[in-house]
């Protein structure tokens, strides 16, 4: 069987791109960002490069926890599940995925949410697990401290289980709207869940039919041991971590092929999809300025106290400029494990002082070229089995967005690795993906 075409999904972390200080960018639109016509323009011009889907990241707090996240760069956003649904409406082919906390939702809620919006825009929802990071999240949902890395997983598969229950609960045929019998359903194709596990009970059903796609598509994007071990069981997609060497792209690759094949699923029933955050120029030495454009719009200030969350520590007492070490503890750390040991692989090449260091973490977020290099990196990396496709993070929006579709969609195209039409009307087909039959159909 030949291989599933190349995939991309288009994602918004800040609202003026994956960069913190993106807003601050020439083209961008700050005062726009609680506009919907803003998001239908950034839809409307990832359908027409026929991105698989949209991505919305979201978090469940204000970063407050350092000055520079609310001088410099507040992460206000509008909530997934009500933006998706508007955008439903003024789009017709691509997948609407909203980004969802195990930790902090409950699964008939989000079950009944996911289906909701998979009917109003005819099968085209997904959603990306995450199982949250911060104590900052955890103080607004009545606990100190955020759940222990492992306990959260756990949660979260348990989460997974119990909302494909759910969404099984009522049998693809199970309506009837017989007007002239007066039969509404058919009682026989009703099931109760009654699930009683280690962290929910729920009863069910749900109070509206198996969504269009039988399960909408289940993203994750956890790096850690758990996060991958969850993926490889129940993720239909993975968002992993870019850049890097080829090889290190292929043996994350085949790390998840091989945890699907091993949870009794098929390698392809699992999409591989790297973090690509391309800043696009015209020649290479116009995309290193870009570079150090963005770059010069990011208070130093900033970049310290990123680092400083990523590693769990406030830095900014320390010598900016001096040699610096660091204790890592990888069992005792309850944030972004994967970020985390990422830091500590760089320390441990050569040293750094805290500014240099926080510099570095800032260039490895990008992919910097033209459209011609960028395009050879994506098919490369497509071709030699190191990413089934790719979630966009545009450092800065609209501009990089409208740049990707316009400069190198069409080189993904006459490559030959990219499709010319959508494959069909949902979000399932488009990734490649059968339908799954209910648990209890015949």
């Amino acid at each position: 069987m030949s291989r599933a075409p190349l995939v991309f999904a288009a994602g918004i972390f800040y609202p003026g791109g994956e960069h913190i200080t993106g807003w601050r960018a020439p083209g961008s639109e700050p005062h726009a960002y609680l506009d919907l016509d803003y998001y239908t323009r950034f839809a409307q011009t990832a359908e027409a490069g026929r991105f698989a889907t949209l991505f919305l990241a979201d978090e469940l707090y204000v970063w407050d926890r350092f000055r520079s996240g609310i001088d410099h760069g507040v992460n206000v956003r509008l909530e997934p599940f009500t933006l998706l649904s508007a955008l439903s409406q003024v789009t017709s082919r691509i997948g609407l995925a909203a980004t969802v906390s195990t930790t902090y939702n409950e699964p008939y809620h989000v079950a009944r949410k996911l289906a909701s919006l998979d009917h109003i825009s005819g099968g085209r929802a997904a959603w990306n697990l995450v199982t949250s990071a911060s104590d900052e999240e955890a103080r607004n949902f009545g606990r100190d401290a955020h759940l222990e890395h492992g306990l959260r997983y756990r949660r979260g598969a348990e989460f997974v289980d119990v909302v494909n229950g759910l969404w099984d609960g009522w049998e693809d045929d199970a309506f009837l709207f017989d007007k002239q019998s007066g039969y509404y359903a058919d009682r026989a194709k009703l099931h109760v869940l009654d699930h009683r596990g280690d962290h929910f009970a729920v009863r069910g059903p749900l109070n509206i039919p198996r969504p269009v796609q039988g399960h909408p598509p289940l993203f994750q994007a956890g790096a850690s041991e758990a996060g991958r071990d969850l993926a490889g069981r129940t993720a239909d997609a993975v968002f992993t971590l870019g850049g890097g060497s080829l090889d290190t792209a292929q043996g994350i690759y085949d790390d998840y092929k091989r945890r699907a094949v091993a949870a009794g699923r098929g390698a392809d029933d699992l999409k591989v999809l790297p973090w690509f955050s391309p800043i696009i120029g015209d020649t290479q030495a116009d995309a290193e300025e870009r570079f150090h454009e963005l770059a010069a719009l990011t208070p130093d200030r900033v970049q310290i106290d990123l680092l400083s969350h990523y590693l769990g520590t406030d830095l900014g007492e320390r010598d900016l400029d001096e040699p610096f070490t660091f204790e890592f503890d990888l069992d005792g750390f309850n944030q972004s494990k994967s970020g985390y040991q990422s830091i500590a692989a760089l320390l441990a090449q050569r040293p750094y002082s805290i500014r240099e260091l926080a510099w570095e973490v800032l260039r490895r977020r990008f992919t910097l070229g033209t459209p011609d290099t960028l395009a050879a990196h994506l098919v490369e990396r497509y071709e030699k089995r190191a990413a089934d496709g790719f979630i966009l993070m545009a450092p800065t929006l609209p501009d990089t967005l409208v740049r990707f579709v316009d400069d190198i969609v069409p080189r993904l195209t006459d490559a030959g690795v990219y499709p010319r039409e959508y494959a069909g009307d949902t979000l399932r087909e488009n990734l490649g993906l059968a339908r799954p039959a209910g648990r209890y159909a015949a």
